[in-house]
């Protein structure tokens, strides 16, 4: 017999401390602080920043902290502290061929204005345990030049082949027009190329990732080329209404990601290459390559293409990319379904009685 199971508040107020205590872990080993998983966990804090919406180190860091370890869990907390602040309005667009690099790279060209600028990365590693990082007192090394042509500007790669005419005309946007805000308006379809990339953008890594994989498999049809991948640190600018002018905030550090692809051209597109991007938060490169996929498998119609592919269907992609939502939605699987339950029961056993009674 199913019956329900009781508990109120003494129950979970126990189960809130044991979280607490499992958190700080064994108490002879130093606690873990927010500063140490900020500087040390870096690559882990850019991701939660990413799909928390928020950019904001210290509190990725403690999100981090907070949860365990569990970085879905750490972008819930944080989206969720982002929508108790005030919004202030829309900083400037901001412009990457500023960018102070750490790092940019091209699969395409060989020779750039600025070089290629290998910067911190694990493209170049064995993957092997370094067991020298249990030792403590790692010397520290030099901070790298970041990278930057005579000028200071490091223009993209893909104009190279804007000059030529060889790749997809990216006209700039009408400044006039109304940018689309995710945090404030719910996602319709069909999505126009804004939204689809606010969505990728903060959607979950995992998930891109494997989108992206799929459109390289075929399921997609891309043949993709990473044109560049930077990043480093860019100004962010504000007009505040009683000034009508620009005026720097800080700086944030962002991977940029400009994937070129290969098209046949179609009736109303001729043969040329084509252009998927990824913008995200902090030091990301899978997360802004996958996004970049993603972003030019979503292009399909717009080039006149048939839509073949899951990677390709835009309500497949940005109604199952934000982790967010569908943690909430299969988490809540483990809370109490008893009456539910109880009807299905019911059900099923009437069923299974008339089945019985037409095999007699």
């Amino acid at each position: 017999m199913y019956v329900a199971v009781k508990g109120g508040e003494a129950a979970i107020e126990n189960a809130h401390d044991w979280l607490a205590e499992a958190r700080r872990g064994e108490r002879s080993v130093p606690e873990l602080e927010v500063a140490q998983i900020k500087e040390q966990l870096k690559i882990a804090c850019d991701r939660v920043m990413g799909e928390g919406s928020c950019y904001d180190p210290a509190l990725a860091a403690l999100a981090i902290k907070q949860a365990r370890g569990d970085l879905v869990e750490a972008a819930f907390l944080l989206r969720a502290y982002r929508t108790t602040l005030p919004r202030f309005g829309y900083t400037e667009p901001v412009v990457t061929a500023d960018m102070l690099a750490q790092r940019r790279v091209s699969a395409t060209y060989k020779d750039l204005p600025g070089g290629q600028v290998l910067g911190p990365t694990f493209d170049y590693t064995h993957r092997l345990l370094d067991f020298k990082l249990l030792a403590e007192g790692e010397v520290p090394r030099p901070e790298p030049t970041p990278a930057a042509s005579a000028d200071g500007r490091l223009p993209p790669v893909t104009d190279i082949l804007a000059r030529e005419g060889l790749i997809q005309d990216e006209p700039p946007g009408d400044d006039s027009a109304p940018v689309g805000d995710l945090t404030r308006e719910p996602l319709l379809f069909p999505a126009d190329r804004d939204l689809r990339l606010q969505n990728l953008a903060r959607g979950d890594e995992g998930f891109l990732l494997g989108l992206g994989y799929a459109s390289q498999r075929g399921f997609g049809a891309t043949h993709p080329f990473v044109g560049e991948i930077r990043m480093g640190d860019v100004t962010v600018a504000f007009v505040p209404e009683e000034l009508g002018f620009p005026v720097d905030l800080g700086e944030i550090e962002l991977t940029e990601c400009q994937m070129v692809n290969q098209f046949q051209g179609s009736d109303t597109a001729p043969p040329q290459f084509t252009r998927g991007y990824g913008l995200v938060f902090g030091h990301a490169e899978r997360r802004a390559m996958a996004m970049a996929l993603v972003d030019r498998a979503l292009r399909t119609n717009e080039l006149g293409q048939d839509v073949t592919a899951p990677s390709q269907d835009q309500e497949f992609v940005l109604m199952h990319s934000d982790n967010v939502q569908a943690t909430g939605f299969v988490e809540h699987l483990k809370l109490p379904h008893y009456v539910d339950f109880q009807g299905e029961l019911s059900m099923l056993r009437s069923l299974r009685t008339a089945w019985q009674e037409t095999k007699a």
